[in-house]
């Protein structure tokens, strides 16, 4: 901080860190996010460099982590469980590289230097490294004498520890016994041996996604408040005095280090022990990969930055280890980090900011939903003042207030949210928020129907549904109106050219010319796209009518089978239902819109314009594509997502949203998602563009 005295800012720094230390290790209620509390212990390492004499062995930059809570009986571990030293860029490998290879990494057994690796820019004497997956979790030590579980503990301070072994015991993926294990010794050759008098195993309990999502479901049907973040909730499920409680949450475990062994062989690599533990019984993640040299490194870093979406638990990075143990025990370690492993940090997609307010959105079919107005804070890369709530039992569960320090959460493209308040910073005197009773547009009445999770506006004529409506009709899923986005709708609502989506076919161009922005050649060509969309097809049209519970998918189905939306609009709901694929909600739905005088009198207007009720292209369409599974990703020219998709289950497809080894091919547009490329390559699955998918509609795959 500029014009602060350094000396008062570490002392500030190392307050600071301690406090957030306690809050972290001893009541499991942390204030910041790793990403914040690491800025913190980075501004004060470089302090310490700057000024040598601020430093000091009690420092927490020298030390590990926080004391052990007072919860569970303490343990001193036989060797200290380190902290790693971190890096975010291939510069700092690099540097890191160095360091090694000054302290004499990478030499023979003689001495000598080793021979390069060729074609690698860092690591050139050969250096062989372990790449693991950073887990987002909480790292334990689990001790074993004559092959049977005798003590757990978390790490605590890297000294001292909680003694959570009855806990642990509860968790399936921790083995209570050993199988016995032929691992290689240390002369190579390979040995089959008993299991050890004693061994200590080290690694990451974690809670994976869909598990942490389905526990913050019961938590809020309990009326619980919701954990922040998958590490949260495996921590808090570790640490219960009730060991039943512990069993009772989907707990997973990756070992990832061997730390005591007496009566077993001798390794010579790093890579050798994962194998032993593999084998012993400790599940060990499939996607470690030894390599060699920094340049490699690096693309196993870059490649997993990209990918982390594709696994179903949380990674924050890459560790990067030695392989050489001989090596790794020359080198050594500092008080607080080994020098021959680093954490390969990726960019935190989690960040706190104050929350300004909570607001409600009012949408097409007039569903209430509720957003925060945040300060402004960069996640994942981008800039986040918006993010959603959900519904209003999600800001209930969450307990979210304006006024809170909050937790807002971006993974790559999906769109910002809030995790959940820090309820250790909020401001005394907040009270609880409350879903409003009134539209904000209009000011009508809103509306939950029972055992409903979503609020609507039940006033058609709202502004806030009408531009919402008109907007969707327009949109390329729908009708595919170019020149008629959201801010145009709203311009011609507000000057009385536009009040439903019929209006599209009857607008005054001449007023539409006076308006600011627009002249001859944007009223022209709006005219243009406007007449062309009269030809669009049936599945299009029954998407923009914005029938509520209806979307691509269904709408492809009810065309298919009903052919034209007279028939579609003289159904009941009984014969809606009974169209495959459609169900009673839909169709009650469908048949609900249809029933409806207003929704009648646009559609007779739809029909006066010249707009297409009959799809022809519809007809029994060839199932050219039966039993394949297409996964589409990207954005396409001429296919909004949900009609490829629909396309493709037409045609008797599946399109699931996931890569796996039962994925026939891959459709890829324009930034396609870099993990399900990355798992088409891995398993060998073809990637076709859009010129490919639009044959394999008319012809399927071809036999060779």
């Amino acid at each position: 901080m500029a014009g602060t005295d350094p000396a008062e800012r570490a002392a500030e720094l190392r307050a600071l860190i301690e406090h957030h230390n306690y809050r972290y290790f001893v009541l499991d209620d942390p204030e910041l996010t790793d990403a914040e509390f690491d800025d913190l212990v980075a501004e004060l390492a470089r302090l310490e460099a700057e000024h040598p004499g601020l430093a000091s062995k009690r420092s927490p930059t020298v030390r590990v982590g926080g004391e052990a809570s007072t919860l569970f009986a303490p343990v001193r571990h036989a060797s200290p469980m380190m902290s790693l030293d971190k890096t975010t860029s291939y510069e700092e490998l690099i540097a890191w590289g160095a360091r090694m290879e000054r302290l004499g990494a990478g030499r023979s057994a003689t001495g000598d230097p080793a021979e390069p690796t060729q074609g690698s820019a860092a690591g050139s004497k050969g250096l062989r490294f372990t790449c693991e997956l950073k887990i987002d979790g909480l790292a334990l030590s689990l001790l074993y004498e004559q092959g049977t579980l005798v003590r757990a503990a978390t790490r605590g301070d890297g000294d001292v520890g909680e003694d959570v072994t009855a806990n642990v015991a509860t968790v399936g993926a921790i083995p209570r016994a050993l199988f016995a294990a032929g691992g290689p010794a240390s002369t190579g050759e390979s040995l089959t041996w008993g299991v050890p008098s004693l061994v200590e195993v080290r690694g990451e309990l974690y809670m994976p996604i869909a598990s942490f999502e389905e526990l913050n479901r019961r938590q809020a049907l309990a009326g619980s408040r919701q954990f922040i973040n998958p590490r949260n909730a495996a921590a808090g499920s570790l640490r219960q005095k009730d060991p039943a409680v512990t069993a009772s949450r989907d707990l997973g475990f990756w070992a990832y280090q061997l730390g005591a062994v007496e009566g077993g062989p001798g390794f010579a690599r790093h890579s050798e022990t994962l194998e032993w533990m593999r084998k012993a019984g400790f599940p060990v993640n499939p996607h470690i990969k030894v390599v060699e040299g920094l340049d490699e490194v690096d693309e196993y870093c870059r490649t997993w930055q990209d990918k982390r979406h594709s696994l179903d638990y949380e990674i924050d990075g890459v560790v990067v280890k030695l392989d050489d143990l001989a090596e790794q025990a020359e080198l050594g370690s500092t008080s607080r980090a080994p020098r021959w492993a680093i954490a390969y940090k990726f960019p935190p997609e989690e960040k706190t900011t104050r929350l300004i307010d909570i607001m409600v959105s009012i949408g097409r079919t007039g569903k209430a939903t509720p957003f925060a107005v945040l300060e402004p804070v960069v996640v994942g890369g981008a800039r986040v003042s918006l993010a959603t709530l959900h519904n209003e039992d999600q800001v209930r569960a969450k307990d979210v207030r304006p006024g809170d320090t909050v937790v807002v959460r971006r993974a790559g493209d999906v769109i910002p949210e809030v995790r959940g308040p820090i309820v250790a910073l909020r401001p005394e005197g907040l009270a609880p928020w409350r879903f409003p009773d009134r539209c904000p547009a209009c000011g009508g009445r809103l509306e939950r129907a029972p055992g409903d999770s979503d609020t609507f506006c039940v006033n058609d004529g709202c502004p806030a549904q009408v531009v919402a409506r008109i907007t969707h009709f327009a949109s390329r899923g729908a009708m595919d109106i170019e020149h008629l986005g959201e801010a145009t709708v709203r311009q011609f609502v507000e000057a009385g050219i536009l009040h439903d989506i019929s209006d599209v076919y009857y607008m005054d161009y001449d007023k539409v010319a006076t308006l600011e922005g627009w002249a001859g050649v944007s009223v022209a060509n709006l005219r243009a796209s406007v007449e062309a969309s009269k030809r669009r097809s049936l599945a299009n049209l029954l998407v923009g009518l914005s029938i509520r519970h209806l979307g691509a998918a269904g709408s492809q189905l009810l065309a298919g089978h009903f052919r034209s939306l007279d028939a579609i609009a003289a159904a009941d709901a009984d014969t809606l239902s009974r169209v495959d694929g459609v169900g009673p909600v839909i169709g009650a739905s469908v048949a609900g819109f249809f029933a409806a005088e207003a929704n009648r009198r646009i559609v007779e207007r739809l029909r006066a314009a010249g707009v297409t009720f009959e799809d022809p292209r519809s007809e029994a369409l060839p199932q050219v594509l039966a039993g394949l599974s297409i996964v589409v990703t990207g954005t396409l020219a001429r296919w909004s997502r949900e009609q490829a998709e629909a396309a493709l289950k037409a045609r008797g497809a599946r399109s699931p949203g996931s890569v796996t080894k039962r994925t026939t091919l891959v459709v890829a547009g324009r930034d396609p998602g870099a993990a399900k490329i990355a798992k088409a390559a891995e398993l060998g699955v073809p990637v076709v563009d859009e010129e490919a998918f639009e044959e394999l509609l008319e012809r399927g795959v071809p036999d060779s």
